[in-house]
């Protein structure tokens, strides 16, 4: 066994580890990289981009089934399943693959295996449960990410009962399926599996799909989901689970009745836990709390040297926020003076589902509860030329300004392409742009961005198309 000094230890691979690495490396730091299982961590590898391969061949196969829409003819449509999971590992591999030259590239030292803070600023790296190595830095900065939260009694099993990495590895397409939970991860697999042909019912807890949406964006999803034959439970409540050879019945509780629900497998999607154990917190003054770890906006935990950032801190729980804290927490330890914290109110969100979602700032709701007098636009896409020639004509764009001062406060989506439309309003938010620079913004025609500034023209009564 060895012992190595570095400047700074990040502890995980993924979307914020690697990039604080990076970043730490571009600082002319010495830095060492941690990671126990594949470099890119959840989101590379069985997460944000394996998943959203899958998306676009279920993105494909319905443009097909619409060709006749087109003029086009297309005949004995089908897929292969086993062909569709293979493209999505590809392109995970090959995403992976590429981290782990960028970090080679960037000279950061990488470890294979896993790490155990053993005090202030020591930490052991073990394999097959042997420690291999000591390491030591006055900075440490823990990425260690989040997993699946598991309901107990509904634990899944990997056959019948899924996580979210079975889900993306099916060996057959099964003809039925439940999915627990209606965040972005459960509908994007009820949209996949609903788009290849799979009997899809979605089952949420609360009382309405994709709660941390707009309540509007909500309710149109939630139209447009059932229109496509999806059956959506709100308010309803899990109480059994029986398997049998090739299905399962769940047993639930919806206005104060019990059902059961039959399929031939279960897609449990009920939310994340951190992965603060076996990491040597213990060790350490780092407070946790319901399974994440309490950091400042500086992303400092409470030991000196430590900090922590991604999944396993605070939400939202979001790739996109997680490298941002890594570019946040080593620019700060390096002593740059243009360090800003996270401004969590311009973290866009976005759900990949078939309409897409996307949104950034409060919700209606929320301006309201804030205490905002407020102006609200929408815009239809079917009052735009080129959704109508996509073919894609449902959906709108909502935006929220402050009455008095015009500043933008929210700004929400659904349809094709939002996921790309929505950093407009992001940049526009972090500019703190009013309505009258929106406004005066000339947009391209014919795009779907022109929504956007439609949208900002109804809030003001100046809307022109529509």
């Amino acid at each position: 066994m060895t012992s190595q000094a570095f400047d700074i230890i990040i502890i995980g691979g993924g979307p914020g580890g690697y990039v604080a690495a990076i970043r730490a490396a571009q600082l002319k730091m010495k830095v060492a990289l941690v990671e126990r299982e594949h470099l890119g961590g959840i989101c590379l590898n069985w997460g944000c981009i394996p998943t959203k391969a899958l998306l676009r061949s279920a993105e494909v196969m319905h443009l097909i089934k619409h060709a006749d829409s087109f003029g086009l003819s297309v005949k004995d449509v089908s897929f292969d399943i086993k062909k569709v999971v293979e493209r999505s590992r590809k392109v995970a591999k090959q995403l992976s693959g590429g981290i782990g030259h960028l970090l080679k590239k960037n000279k950061v030292t990488v470890f294979d295996g896993e790490a155990k803070l053993l005090g202030q600023g020591s930490l052991s790296v073990s394999k097959g449960g042997k420690v291999v190595e000591t390491l030591t830095a006055p900075h440490i900065v823990l990425a260690t990410g989040a997993r699946a939260r598991v309901l107990s009694g509904f634990e899944p099993d990997g056959k019948i009962v899924w996580s979210y990495k079975e889900a993306m590895v099916p060996e057959t397409m099964p003809k039925s399926l439940i999915v627990v939970g209606s965040g972005a991860i459960g509908m994007e697999f009820a949209s996949f599996y609903r788009t290849l042909g799979a009997d899809v019912t979605v089952v949420e807890a609360v009382d309405r799909i994709l709660s941390a949406e707009d309540e509007e964006i909500s309710a149109f999803a939630h139209k447009s989901f059932e229109k496509q034959g999806m059956k959506i439970f709100t308010k309803t409540t899990l109480k059994a689970l029986k398997k049998a050879a090739n299905s399962a019945t769940l047993t639930l509780e919806h206005n104060g009745k019990t059902q059961e629900l039959n399929a031939e497998r279960v897609i449990m999607a009920v939310g994340i836990v951190g992965n603060v154990e076996n990491i040597g917190l213990e060790n350490t003054k780092a407070k946790v709390e319901k399974s994440h770890i309490v950091v400042n906006q500086w992303l400092e935990t409470d030991e000196k040297g430590l900090y922590a950032i991604g999944d396993v801190v605070s939400a939202p729980w979001l790739a996109h926020k997680a490298s941002h804290e890594g570019i946040i927490c080593v620019e700060k330890i390096a002593g740059l003076k243009d360090v800003h914290p996270m401004k969590t109110k311009l973290i866009p969100g976005c759900t990949y589902c078939h309409p897409q979602v996307a949104s950034v700032g409060l919700s209606e709701a929320k301006a309201k509860a804030a205490g905002h007098e407020i102006k609200v636009g929408r815009f239809p896409f079917m009052g735009n030329g080129k959704a109508i020639a996509l073919g894609e004509p449902e959906g709108f764009v909502k935006t929220i300004f402050d009455a008095k001062t015009g500043e933008l406060l929210g700004a929400h989506m659904i349809g094709a392409e939002v996921t790309e439309m929505i950093q407009g309003y992001v940049v526009a938010m972090n500019l703190e742009t009013t309505e009258v620079d929106l406004m005066h913004t000339i947009f391209p025609h014919p795009t779907l961005s022109e929504m956007m500034h439609e949208s900002v023209l109804d809030a003001y009564g100046k809307v022109v198309h529509f």
